[in-house]
C-alpha cells in the first residue's frame, strides 16, 4: 500500500502544479462505498504522513495538511472511495 501511495504522489509531482489548476471533484455514486475518515487517516499514517489538519472539502474530497515522511510540508487531497491522490502540493523542507 505504501508503494502505491508513494508512486501516486511521485506521479502527481511529475505532472506539475499546472495540472491542479481546477479544483478536484470527489463525488461518488450511491453504490460506491466511501472510506470512513478514520480509515483515510490510517491510510495517510501508514503512508508515512504526519497530520496537522484533516477535513472534508466542499467537493467531498478528504484534505490533509501536514508533512510527508521526508519532512516536506504537504497538502494532500484524496478521493473518498478509494483513497487515491487527486491533488498534491508540496513545499520542500529548508536546510
Amino acid at each position: 500500500m505504501k508503494t502505491h501511495t508513494l508512486c501516486a504522489a511521485a506521479a502527481a509531482l511529475l505532472l506539475g502544479t499546472s495540472a491542479f489548476a481546477d479544483s478536484p471533484s470527489c463525488t461518488a455514486t450511491r453504490t460506491d462505498t466511501r472510506l470512513t475518515q478514520a480509515q483515510m487517516l490510517q491510510k495517510l499514517v501508514d503512508a508515512g504522513y504526519s497530520i496537522e489538519r484533516f477535513a472534508v472539502t466542499k467537493a467531498s474530497c478528504y484534505k490533509m495538511h501536514g508533512w510527508d515522511k521526508d519532512g516536506n510540508r504537504v497538502e494532500v487531497m484524496n478521493h473518498p472511495v478509494d483513497g487515491r491522490i487527486v491533488k498534491l502540493e508540496m513545499t520542500t523542507k529548508q536546510g
